[in-house]
């Protein structure tokens, strides 16, 4: 039942000042807490907290037009209605009437939604239209197709195909954590699609008939579409090296939830020997959880830093070092031999060798050597071309070129980049946030079909015995890299510029600074080199109403 709840210790709305955010307590309502906000002259009161993990939004960035944006992992929302406007949250927050009465605030609300901290989405569609939408994939750009495809009032039949067979989960909490629970990794429960009338079909593709809109899978089925969206992700690379090509038992590579599951029966009860080959993100994230779980792991990496060539070598030796604080030891600038079988038992893995000699004695062994496009299903398909990565060239809105009605999101996806440094050239990101806001670009534009693609920078985050925060893209190139902060504790923020222009930030213990570059960057008002060898603080650059990306 709505009622009247008082807010603590605020007597009036009239001294809040455009931009202001104050968080503040609800009379009666334990661990209760609204958002105060004022845009534009009006003051709007919304949920305290993020809707992905819990940030707190008063140290979020809120934007001239009312934009508000998680100082964490980069989730927007738009303050007027709560909306989510960026991923990574899928539930709106809730927004309360606020008012003054008798010298004292109260919004009007129910203590259910207050204390749920988010509005409760329904996407319930009793009534379908004919018409077809097919997803084929069940990741992060799947789970934004098809809730924006809902959330924008599409009303036509919505099937995804997924070769897992799993509901969309958080695939992210696979390397960070090692969730194999798919009742506790995935977004939605069961009964979400079914009232949603959304169909999840354990079903892998095996050819697509693009001329005759229809998809066949390997089970002999045959589904027609209106509207097709690719969102098959990547598929991890194994080594082709003796040992390490998937012939030897206890060898993994780490992309779904079984994965997961064997890597854990692997380890058992810890206390194993354990190598991870690759220096990458997953790599780092994977050995840095094992390490912590009383493991003995050994990490090798090609160049001298971890993430060298993204992040440069000086954030790299800071993730090497953090992890190294966790137990990691690392062997960079190695290139591996072989992986030779346990003395004790021939079908499982026993060591990894280094071309320098170096034998590395492993009971299990991780592979996180990258992913390719999963477009294996497309090949030498008649009206297609695939990229010379396996990937599909896509517009800005994500149609696939040279087809009608077929969009490409995620890993598989090659796509116009605008951001600072892009130039409109084409870019392919393996990033969570990106194939989510892919997603729901495509389900606006297919809800929508008069509405014009909203670009957006991407955003990244990684747990490294820090939380890393990035945004913005390399793939054109940087020449410096300006570190601001104390890299040691670790407290920074790294600036990789291209000329005078910044075309990515990574911080540790900075936040918002990688959120406030975002809508920088989005604004075109990004600090530039020179500025900010100066000491400018980008906090305190205003953020214009314009939007330019």
């Amino acid at each position: 039942m709505t009622t009247e709840f008082k807010l603590k210790g605020v007597t009036s709305l009239t001294n809040l000042k455009n931009g202001d955010k104050q968080e503040v307590e609800v009379e009666g309502i334990e661990g209760g807490k609204v958002l105060l906000l004022k845009v534009q002259d009006k003051v709007h009161a919304t949920s305290a907290n993020c809707t992905h993990f819990g940030a707190p939004l008063k140290n979020g960035i809120l934007t001239p037009e009312g934009r508000l944006t998680c100082p964490w992992h980069g989730a927007c929302f738009k303050v007027s209605t709560g909306d989510v406007e960026d991923a990574p949250a899928l539930d709106p927050l809730s927004k309360y009437e606020v008012f003054e009465k008798d010298g004292a605030v109260f919004v009007k609300s129910d203590e259910a939604t207050l204390k749920a901290n988010r509005r409760a989405l329904n996407f319930k569609c009793s009534s379908v239209s004919d018409e077809k939408v097919l997803v084929i994939g069940g990741g992060s750009g799947t789970i934004g197709a098809i809730e924006g495809l809902r959330g924008g009032g599409y009303t036509g039949q919505i099937t995804v195909l997924s070769k897992e067979g799993y509901r969309p989960y958080d695939r992210t909490k696979l390397s960070k954590a090692l969730l194999a629970d798919i009742s506790k990794a995935a977004w939605r429960a069961p009964e979400f699609y079914k009232d949603a009338s959304i169909d999840i079909i354990e079903e892998e593709v095996n050819s697509v008939d693009f001329s005759a809109k229809k998809v066949q899978t390997k089970s002999g089925k045959t589904y027609e579409y209106a509207k097709l969206v690719l969102a098959t992700g990547g598929s991890p690379r194994w080594l082709p090296l003796e040992g390490l090509k998937g012939d030897l038992e206890n060898v993994f590579v780490l992309r779904s939830l079984p994965d997961v599951q064997g890597i854990l029966k692997a380890v058992g009860d810890n206390g194993k020997k354990i190598v991870v080959i690759g220096s990458s993100f997953i790599g780092m994230e994977v050995g840095n959880c094992l390490a912590g779980m009383k493991n003995s792991v050994s990490i090798i990496g090609m160049e001298s830093e971890p993430m060298e060539r993204v992040m440069g070598a000086k954030v790299g030796e800071i993730f090497r070092k953090l992890l190294e604080k966790n137990g990691v030891k690392f062997y960079m600038g190695a290139s591996v031999d072989k992986a030779t079988a346990s003395k004790s038992d021939p079908s499982k893995a026993g060591a990894v060798h280094l071309k320098d000699g170096t034998v590395l004695e492993a009971d299990l062994i991780i592979e996180g050597v990258g992913v390719a496009p999963a477009t294996e299903y497309l090949k030498d398909t008649q009206g297609v071309k695939l990229e010379k990565d396996g990937s599909l060239k896509t517009n800005e809105s994500f149609e696939v070129e040279g087809l009608k009605d077929v969009y490409a999101i995620g890993d598989i996806a090659t796509y116009p980049y605008h951001g600072p440094g892009g130039n409109g050239n084409a870019v392919r990101i393996e990033h969570w946030n990106v194939a989510q806001n892919a997603g729901r670009s495509v389900a606006n534009s297919i809800a929508h079909p008069d509405a014009k693609p909203k670009p957006f920078i991407p955003v990244f985050w990684s747990a490294l015995g820090s939380q890393l925060r990035y945004c913005g893209n390399t793939a054109g190139g940087y020449d410096d890299v300006v570190l601001v902060g104390e890299p040691d504790k670790p407290s920074f923020i790294a600036y990789y510029t291209q000329g005078e222009t910044v075309v990515a930030v990574a911080s540790m213990g900075k936040d918002p600074y990688v959120m406030q570059s975002a809508e920088l960057m989005r604004r075109g008002k990004m600090a530039s080199k020179s500025e900010l060898k100066k000491g400018i603080d980008i906090l305190e650059i205003n953020l214009p109403s314009e939007v330019k990306i």
